[in-house]
């Protein structure tokens, strides 16, 4: 019992810690990123699609995303949903590209985001102490019943 409960527990950590690593990859910085806009879904044809699956991503300088939709009838919907965001960028519409412009990090943006990375790493302890009281909890009860 101890073995698979161990493997569990491991496995439901190494989760929780990709789980948390994905969180961080998608924080804005300073520099352009395609992970930043990746997960935004966008209605196309009724149904909430992520971005990556209806346009071309691409980081052609450090500080700028261009974003080229499949289908040019999405245009606007992938601005809406740039806007909608909570990514702080204003998406500009050139022809059948959208473009992405990174700013620099100011100093009140800096402190917002360190807000948010001592959340998400508050959030992913809090979730591996509940792993692991979990697992001590039912370590006691096998001991208790022999």
């Amino acid at each position: 019992m101890l073995p698979g409960l161990l493997d569990e527990v491991k496995i439901r950590m190494e989760k929780t810690i990709t789980a948390l690593r994905d969180e961080f990859v998608h924080i804005r910085t300073g520099r352009a990123s395609s992970n930043l806009v990746d997960r935004l879904k966008i209605p196309y044809y009724g149904t909430l699609t992520p971005l990556k699956q209806i346009a071309n991503i691409s980081i052609p300088e450090s500080n700028l995303i261009v974003i080229q939709p499949w289908d040019k009838n999405c245009l606007s919907e992938v601005e809406k949903a740039i806007w909608k965001s909570d990514l702080g960028l204003a998406p500009s519409i050139d022809g059948n590209i959208i473009r992405l412009t990174i700013p620099p990090l100011n100093e009140e943006r800096r402190k917002e985001l360190v807000k948010l990375v001592k959340k998400e790493a508050e959030n992913g302890k809090v979730s591996i102490r509940n792993i692991r009281r979990e697992a001590n909890d039912s370590i006691k009860k096998d001991e208790k019943k022999g």
